[in-house]
């Protein structure tokens, strides 16, 4: 069985953090939707930009991978959009219709089994988070209606920290607040929990998380929906959880994909890639 997972957002979800921080994360039982099939996860998994890079996406779907039966796969349904605002999400948008159209292609092929949303800080000035819960509640009321699953898990996250020290901290000037109303709805509408960014770190420019936190992050997003409850600060075991995946013995198909990929990409020549792909195929 193929669960999947619907990603939206705005940059935070898409993922900005340095894709040369963290190992990579490579497993055949983690797939991403590209045209309509699944391919085999790999970061960065949300390309909305050519900036895109590590997401919470990766270690949330590793550590499920951890918890569940490891003859089921999970599928990441990418749909965030950077620097959108809750308005840009809106039910008459593109957005909106974009992230509908791709999960009813997933539901094809897969059990829709969440909601993974992020987004906040570009409703963090101007008083826009007084009416953030009406708006974000029509979303989510909506999306679940057309895509049939009126009880399917919904997970929030909180905003940075970080965000007011930063180049444009000028325009995060209630983030704090934006926060407050994730958690407010969370607490508030069933089947929604709130995954908290407490002692998250940025990026040099103090808006995105960084590579490592994202890590975390992943983490805290998949602790509240394996518990069904709000993880409301750090998570005592995420360094521990973030070791194991990082630990995990690679399969033959990830290593031969892995050394494929690195062919592709110009970093080993032919002779390189063939004596390592004997290797790794010896015995077969």
């Amino acid at each position: 069985m193929i669960h999947s997972f619907l990603m939206i957002g705005q940059s935070n979800m898409a993922g900005r953090g340095f894709l040369q921080e963290v190992s990579p994360i490579h497993d055949e039982k983690i797939k991403m939707l590209r045209n309509g099939r699944w391919q085999t996860m790999s970061e960065p998994i949300n390309c909305d930009r050519s900036t895109s890079g590590i997401s919470l996406a990766a270690s949330f779907a590793s550590s499920w991978r951890l918890f569940h039966n490891q003859e089921d796969d999970i599928a990441l349904i990418p749909c965030a959009d950077g620097g959108t605002s809750l308005d840009d999400w809106s039910i008459e948008g593109p957005l909106f219709h974009n992230a509908v159209f791709q999960a009813k292609a997933a539901q094809k092929i897969s059990t829709l089994s969440g909601i993974l949303w992020h987004q906040g800080e570009n409703d963090s000035n101007g008083k826009k988070h007084q009416s953030y819960i009406e708006k974000f509640a029509l979303l989510i009321k909506t999306l679940r209606e057309e895509l049939h699953v009126p009880h399917i898990p919904l997970i929030v996250g909180g905003l940075g920290d970080f965000l007011q020290y930063g180049m444009y901290g000028q325009y995060f000037n209630e983030h704090h607040e934006v926060s407050k109303v994730l958690l407010e709805f969370a607490q508030n509408h069933d089947n929604c929990y709130f995954a908290s960014a407490e002692a998250l770190t940025a990026n040099p420019d103090n808006i995105h998380f960084d590579a490592v936190s994202q890590r975390k992050f992943g983490i805290r997003y998949f602790k509240a929906f394996q518990q069904k409850a709000h993880i409301l600060g750090t998570v005592k075991d995420e360094d521990k959880i973030i070791e194991q995946i990082n630990n995990r013995p690679l399969t033959k198909n990830e290593k031969s994909e892995l050394l494929q990929y690195q062919f592709a990409m110009g970093t080993i020549s032919a002779d390189e890639f063939q004596n390592q792909f004997a290797e790794i195929n010896k015995g077969s």
